[in-house]
């Protein structure tokens, strides 16, 4: 466990986004399959940590043994945890199967710049990966006090 000193872990700002329109995606490297789930958000020291927390709905795909994968850019940097698996890993065993992903990770991107977060997703073998099957995704960023 980690203890935080007096003053930190305040949540300073929190900055939201969301997309219910249906998208698809055959691309087997990460795409921008939404502009509309990016945040823009300015922390207010090079100490404070950004929370981001990533919902999908109606994650999926048409055609059996798929991988639909999605992940959050800071940038052109991703923050996925782990070997740049993703946040989202939806492995289909039967066409038109849809469900939730999502993830959070804390960030420590060490700037006072205007900083851009993007959701990118992708299909593991070209066949068709979709979002938003009659769901809504949300993209939301919390700057955390260092």
């Amino acid at each position: 466990p980690t203890s935080v000193a007096p003053g930190q872990g305040k949540i300073l700002q929190i900055v939201q986004a969301s997309d219910t329109t249906s998208r698809t995606t055959t691309s087997s490297s990460y795409a921008t399959l939404s502009s509309v789930l990016t945040v823009n958000i300015t922390p207010a020291s090079t100490s404070n940590k950004i929370l981001v927390v990533l919902s999908v709905g109606g994650m999926g795909a048409d055609a059996a043994a798929t991988n639909s994968k999605c992940t959050v850019y800071r940038g052109s940097t991703d923050i996925s945890p782990g070997s740049g698996l993703g946040f989202g890993d939806n492995n289909v065993n039967a066409s038109h199967f849809y469900s939730g992903a999502g993830g959070c990770v804390l960030d420590s991107p060490s700037s006072t710049s205007a900083l851009t977060y993007q959701f990118y997703m992708k299909s593991s073998n070209g066949n068709t990966a979709r979002m938003n099957n009659g769901s809504i995704s949300t993209l939301t960023c919390y700057e955390i006090k260092g």
